[in-house]
């Protein structure tokens, strides 16, 4: 097969998942009762099956065009503009260790050592990222000042911390079951 057909071929199949990401980010559901604005999704599947047939660059791809998308198609104002660089942030970290302990040798214990891995970044990156980036934003943008609301602590320990560490529970689970239930099919786009 010509390298023309190959990079048609990876171009299409970014957009197609993409596109599925995108489209996943409607179906959201909350995991932590008192953290309505906290919602858990699973647009971070489609961007790891690119991974599995693709590469860590065409991953990233995806999840910077259903970004794009959300931006351009589903914006919620300030909640998405402050909310959305942060999401990529997180979700990176999470693709980052998949890649570099798993995709090269995809056994069960470099995927339990990968997806620990990956939440625990992604939970930090989310700690410091509402931290040091949100917070103000919210209070200077959004006039919603979480800190004299709820309090720091209450807020990044109570909330924020749990939130993603239990996402990047759901999203290794998850993906393992989606990923050994896909094999064989996988196998032949790789």
């Amino acid at each position: 097969m010509s390298q023309t057909n190959n990079n048609t071929r990876k171009m299409a199949y970014i957009a197609i998942l993409s596109a599925i990401s995108f489209l996943l980010m409607y179906v959201q559901f909350q995991i932590l009762p008192g953290a309505d604005f906290l919602k858990l999704d699973f647009s971070i599947l489609p961007i790891l099956i690119g991974l599995v047939i693709l590469d860590l660059k065409s991953a990233f791809s995806i999840l910077l065009i259903r970004s794009l998308l959300q931006v351009l198609l589903n914006n919620n104002g300030a909640s998405t503009m402050i909310g959305m660089p942060m999401n990529i942030i997180a979700y990176a970290f999470f693709i980052l260790a998949l890649a570099v302990i798993w995709k090269k040798n995809k056994n069960f214990k470099n995927y339990i050592l990968a997806s620990l891995l990956g939440t625990i970044s992604l939970t930090l990156g989310m700690l410091v990222l509402n931290y040091v980036y949100a917070m103000p934003m919210y209070a200077s943008f959004a006039n919603f000042d979480v800190g004299k609301l709820l309090g720091v602590g209450n807020y990044l320990f109570g909330m924020v911390l749990p939130f993603n560490f239990i996402q990047g529970i759901i999203f290794s689970i998850v993906f393992y079951f989606v990923y050994v239930g896909m094999k064989p099919v996988l196998k032949k786009f790789q």
